[in-house]
């Protein structure tokens, strides 16, 4: 079911499938529980490009042929999804572990494999449609969820499926946003920093295309209900995409690697990634490109973003790029829930130190809670933030740190060795740290932590986790 030679893995690195898992997406977030969740809980609207590398990364581990990194993903998702509950705006409850939710995001993953396959002129056969829907009902077992969420047959789905798509979803605002909002806003990913220019004029070409794509793509019923508007030619737009991104497979295996090009997105130019070098040459002919661009387009001025690392930031720059983890604006414990479920799965923490983790991202929420929240409706204003302008290192974000070095310190000596040293920042920030010598001590490494957070220092490890896209 899983692993080479499944019918999945021949889908995991083809092109055609970010376009696939764009519908998928959106199909989930029309779900109205599933859409209450990621607009409460989600960062996908502030760092979308993060988003889209955990869930590859997710989708490795669970369908993987190592047993033992199945399990330990399955059992972070359920530990992830039980802390994702509450009411949305009409106050209907949701609940992401409702095993009927977790089934429909599931079905929608297998439906857009094979519209990917039917849109590209391929349509699978009946045999390996049966195959592929078999290893994603064991990828729902494997979750720990009982059978019978998803039907047991393939001609069973297709009625399950019309029923959902018929009767329970909606014109979701997470829907709207990622068809609308998400790409025509899609910052720039890390690889792409600094070059404000080129991607607004690549994003103000590509963004509408691929939102059109998507919204034509989705099942008719749906489309009607919802109120999405017709594109004449829609059709063809869609078919013809399909077909053209379905050449990169013929690019050789290393090119198309999904795992490699998220983590080739999300790597800044001054990192020190061996790849990095070739990333800052490729990095200034595109600042070059840029300049060029200002001069024949008419899009209006760009602003530069500051690249020095080391310099302070504002207030209203830490706010957004740091604390505003949804994207929402408003600092809650969602936000911090998000950073500490970051760091969680960067390191690939077990229960107990995941718990630990997240009762003291707790801890710090009520502080700034006590702190900042002046008018009292639950969360904090970026007005409110920089009105205030604390200092934010209080006992409860001490203890935040304090857990990040206990993590990090295996051998439970107290410091932090060049070994460990090294181990946490290729495993949590994805940085090179050869030739690391030194030693950290408890009172340094929390120094650290706590001027990235309350002194709004930039900071080389850090950004690439938590600030940037």
């Amino acid at each position: 079911m899983f692993g080479p030679g499944s019918q999945f893995s021949e889908f995991i690195n083809d092109p055609r499938w970010a376009l696939a898992v764009v519908r998928a997406t959106v199909l989930e977030a029309a779900h109205p529980q599933i859409g209450a969740a990621l607009i409460d809980n989600s960062t996908f609207v502030a760092h979308p490009w993060r988003r889209l590398r955990n869930t590859f990364l997710s989708l490795h581990r669970m369908f993987g042929a190592d047993d033992h990194a199945r399990h330990r993903e399955a059992a972070r998702l359920n530990r992830l999804h039980a802390r994702l509950k509450g009411t949305d705006a009409r106050n209907r409850p949701y609940n992401a572990m409702d095993p009927n939710v977790r089934a429909w995001v599931v079905a929608t993953l297998f439906e857009s494999t094979v519209t990917m396959c039917r849109l590209s002129g391929q349509p699978l056969e009946q045999e390996a449609m049966e195959r592929l829907y078999a290893e994603f009902q064991a990828f729902l077992a494997a979750l720990g969820d009982e059978a019978g969420h998803l039907p047991d047959t393939l001609n069973e789905f297709w009625q399950y499926y019309d029923r959902v798509v018929e009767e329970e979803l909606e014109n979701t605002e997470a829907m709207r946003v990622i068809l609308y909002k998400l790409f025509d806003h899609l910052p720039a990913p890390p690889l792409l920093n600094g070059l404000p220019t080129l991607w607004a004029t690549g994003r103000a070409v590509a963004g509408p295309v691929i939102g059109a794509i998507t919204a034509a793509s989705l099942p008719e019923p749906f489309r009607r209900r919802a109120g999405l508007p017709e594109m004449p030619g829609a059709q063809t737009l869609v078919q013809s995409a399909y077909l053209a991104v379905g050449l990169a497979r013929f690019l050789p295996d290393s090119w198309i690697q999904a795992e490699g090009l998220a983590d080739l997105l999300a790597l800044s130019p001054d990192s020190d990634d061996p790849r990095a070098r070739t990333i800052a040459a490729l990095h200034s002919k595109m600042k070059r490109a840029g300049a060029l661009f200002r001069l024949i387009t008419p899009l209006p001025p760009q602003p530069e973003p500051a690249t020095e690392t080391g310099t302070q930031r504002s207030a209203e720059e830490f706010f957004r790029q740091v604390l505003d983890q949804t994207g929402d604006g408003y600092l809650d414990w969602p936000d911090l829930a998000a950073m500490a479920r970051e760091l969680s799965g960067r390191l690939d923490l077990d229960e107990p130190e995941e718990t630990r983790l997240y009762n003291a991202y707790a801890d710090w929420w009520r502080e700034l809670q006590k702190l900042l929240d002046t008018d009292g409706d639950g969360r904090v204003s970026a007005q409110e933030y920089a009105t205030a302008v604390p200092s934010l290192a209080g006992p409860a974000l001490i203890r935040v740190a304090e857990v990040l070095f206990d993590i990090t310190d295996k051998d439970g000596n107290q410091h932090i060795d060049a070994e460990e040293y090294r181990a946490l920042f290729q495993t949590a920030f994805h940085r090179d740290t050869t030739g690391a010598d030194r030693t950290y001590t408890r009172s340094a490494f929390v120094k650290d932590f706590l001027s990235f957070m309350s002194g709004r220092q930039r900071s080389t490890p850090y950004d690439p986790l938590l600030a940037e896209a």
